[in-house]
């Protein structure tokens, strides 16, 4: 058997899989539960898929994975989204925290806390983003300081997801300020429920219960959570936010299929006569299914050369940017059709499977960096276009601080 013949294998495996347990925890299964109530079918629902080797598809056994490819991951996620499961509380926690902290962490830790994560037992947290940093993660002020065999750390994060839920968190701060600001940082763990930890929540329109603040005050902590070497912390960042652009398979799970706007045109009338008959309509449609197919050929070619040992390239920017605004703007195209209809927002409506908490949602273009900030990697890593004239660059970062606040 080939490796095409396997993945297809591996695909119809995974597909019956699906079909004999997720209807149980997906979609009806959902509708009026509360947060605490959904977030407890998520983790019935990540053990589940742990039990049966469905959990961390490409991470390694020892750590309670399953050891397979970067394609059957891609297989598998792709079903799974067909489905409207409870993904969202690990979406942050199993792709890029724990990922990166199994590179980098003691191999006793990586042995102590995989498993639960992988089980969905225990949720994890990125803390990159702050008041006076968040595109610029460099500019970033939380600031860590030795203790004799240890750290303590001290500052402010923002638009941390599910914080509030999280056991465990990454987290990047500034280790010697004398140094430029990329150069400066270094990349810790921390646990969530140490003292000094204070997590806020932050109101969203939508309703939305995910985004926090959170506050670290003298939190101590030991060098062995460290992850990389002191003064890596943008390397291994950036190392993170890849792993977060190429986890984004397609639009589905974060926003309603080009499928359901058509079953949704079908139903509406313009001018006397279906949606679907109008041209324009008809056109936009067209152009989200060109656009959608040619990201998944751009996904696909980025993973096979992620599998032979390659570094990954723009590819993974160059989808998100395209997704995010394809999202909002079928969505709006969505919400036209229905008029106003589109305002009346039913209380179980999510961003993945309704059009209206999909627009008002952007969160797509602004985690993982904002579409400036994936415009400017495009612009120099493809059009091999110059830099941005930065003032600061290769200054001591706490000089720099000092003249911009005068």
């Amino acid at each position: 058997m080939d490796n095409t013949d396997a993945l297809a294998d591996y695909r119809a495996r995974a597909i019956a899989w699906l079909a004999a347990h997720a209807p149980r925890y997906s979609g009806a299964a959902r509708n009026g539960l509360n947060c605490d109530q959904d977030l407890a079918l998520g983790r019935a629902w990540q053990g589940l898929k742990a039990a049966h080797g469905y959990a961390g598809i490409t991470l390694p056994a020892v750590y309670g994975g399953a050891g397979g490819s970067e394609l059957e991951k891609l297989a598998f996620n792709e079903e799974e989204m067909r489905y409207d499961l409870p993904l969202v509380y690990f979406s942050i926690s199993l792709s890029n925290p724990l990922p990166i902290f199994l590179r980098y962490a003691p191999e006793d830790l990586r042995l102590k806390l995989g498993p639960p994560a992988l089980r969905g037992e225990q949720i994890w947290c990125q803390m990159f983003s702050e008041p006076g940093a968040g595109s610029d993660l460099a500019a970033l002020r939380t600031r860590a300081e030795r203790d004799g065999e240890g750290w303590r750390i001290s500052g402010q994060k923002v638009w941390t997801s599910w914080a509030q839920f999280a056991d465990w968190g990454v987290i990047v701060v500034r280790t010697d300020p004398a140094l430029p600001k990329h150069a400066g940082l270094t990349y810790f763990f921390i646990d969530m429920k140490a003292p000094g930890v204070t997590v806020r929540p932050i109101r969203r329109l939508g309703g939305e219960h995910d985004l926090n603040e959170v506050f670290l005050d003298n939190v101590r902590i030991p060098d062995n959570q460290r992850l990389g070497e002191v003064g890596s912390g943008f390397r291994v960042a950036i190392e993170t936010l890849m792993i977060e652009r190429y986890a984004v398979v397609d639009e589905s799970g974060y926003a309603p299929t080009l499928e359901a706007m058509a079953q949704l045109a079908a139903g509406q009338r313009l001018a006397g006569r279906s949606a679907l008959d109008n041209g324009e309509f008809r056109a936009a449609l067209a152009q989200g299914l060109v656009e959608r197919t040619g990201l998944r050929n751009i996904h696909r070619r980025a993973l096979n050369a992620m599998v032979a040992g390659k570094e990954p390239g723009p590819e993974g920017s160059l989808r998100k940017l395209l997704l995010g605004r394809s999202r909002q703007r079928l969505a709006a195209l969505a919400m036209d059709l229905q008029g106003p209809d589109a305002l009346q927002l039913a209380p179980d409506a999510r961003a993945g499977t309704h059009f209206t908490p999909a627009w008002l949602d952007p969160s797509l273009r602004i985690a993982g960096g904002t579409d400036e900030m994936l415009l400017n990697t495009l612009a120099e890593r493809v059009l091999g276009l110059p830099q941005d004239y930065r003032p600061d660059k290769g200054r001591p970062f706490n000089q720099a601080k000092a003249e911009s606040n005068r």
